[in-house]
């Protein structure tokens, strides 16, 4: 049965939370905002006069008629308060990343089997129709076998204190990666660079490099010390290759049939030029047309959805610890220089 009431509160209505907000107002499903700042409380009343507006968490636990929580607190914050809402029997939503430790991230996900409530991570780019349209894509064999994604995630600010720029950009581009190729990554190595912050070790620029088990490669690139803001990902296919651009106003999506084609009835040792073993192809460009729709309101109707169904989200907690181990091993390479960590079990 599909529930009619303001059933959703959202904890953190501040420079995040407030699209939260916006969003599960326009479904018609908001309750509750909550949040410690008298700032943000009184804009959240004057943008949304009949909506409850508090300033403690314990009115969002003790109210019956709240069923589901979305949380846009600081990423230090995000275990105990959804611990605390998943207690008190709600269906819970928190932005990434699910919590800063592997351990908890993992308590979490029990705790909500064990009280048989929905828990729900915030990757969002896993709701962008041209991430959903890639997905199907690659299902469907339209690329050829994947070889490697290139993932760039660049802009100007904004520099953080309370994280490096691969905890607050590159979750992102991780989880994409994985939603893509279907897999965990085997091993993770990362490079960073520290300037603007350099007495704090707060890394500023970050490479990273997921091998996965088939031998796909992903290389993401995160800053926010950069003049341009770059939102791109690249997958190499053996029969084409695609493009997205998500800077781009319209055609974010071109897929290029281009490829190297190694000439039948041929073997290396048996050539006398490059010519002679390998051509390249170079075929038309496609533009697929899309309809666009904002991946935040899709990730808020799939929330709601999935508290009145009490089904199981595409970004659950456990595909949220799974990133979460990704970074995890990632801020071990990045601390050791760049040494390679492994994600199988016991090494």
């Amino acid at each position: 049965m599909v529930a009619c009431m303001k059933d959703i509160a959202v904890i953190g209505a501040g420079y995040w939370g407030q699209n939260l907000v916006r969003n599960v107002a326009a479904l018609g499903r908001l309750g509750m905002v909550c949040d410690e700042a008298e700032g943000t409380r009184t804009k959240m009343r004057a943008l949304y006069p009949a909506v409850n507006v508090c300033a403690e968490l314990d009115e969002v636990l003790q109210c019956d008629g709240i069923r589901g929580v979305m949380i846009a607190v600081p990423s230090k914050a995000h275990a105990e308060v959804a611990r605390l809402c998943l207690e008190a029997g709600k269906h819970v939503y928190v932005e990434k990343p699910i919590t800063l430790d592997v351990s908890e991230a993992d308590a979490l996900c029990d705790l909500a089997d064990a009280r048989e409530r929905q828990l729900m991570v915030g990757h969002l780019l896993l709701f962008h129709p041209c991430v959903r349209w890639i997905r199907q894509a690659v299902e469907e064999g339209r690329l050829g076998d994947v070889l490697y994604l290139n993932s760039m995630r660049v802009n100007l600010g904004k520099v953080r204190s309370d994280e490096n720029a691969m905890w607050s950009l590159a979750p992102h581009d991780i989880s994409v990666a994985m939603y893509l190729l279907g897999a965990e990554p085997e091993t993770v190595a990362a490079h960073g660079l520290c300037y603007v912050q350099k007495e704090r070790n707060i890394h500023d620029v970050v490479f990273i490099t997921l091998r996965f088990p088939d031998g796909t490669a992903t290389q993401i690139h995160v800053s926010w010390l950069d003049p341009h803001k770059k939102r791109q990902l690249t997958v190499v296919g053996r029969d084409k290759m695609l493009t997205f651009d998500d800077v781009l106003a319209t055609e974010k999506i071109r897929v290029f049939d281009k490829g190297v084609t190694i000439k039948e009835g041929l073997d290396a040792p048996s050539y006398d030029s490059y010519g002679d073993f390998l051509s390249l192809r170079q075929g038309d460009i496609l533009i697929p047309h899309i309809p666009m729709r904002e991946p935040l309101r899709e990730l808020c109707t799939h929330f709601i959805d999935c508290v009145d169904r009490n089904v199981r989200p595409l970004t659950d907690g456990r595909s949220g610890a799974a990133v979460l181990r990704v970074l995890a091993a990632a801020q071990q390479s990045l601390d050791s220089g760049g040494h390679p960590v492994s994600m199988l079990e016991g090494s």
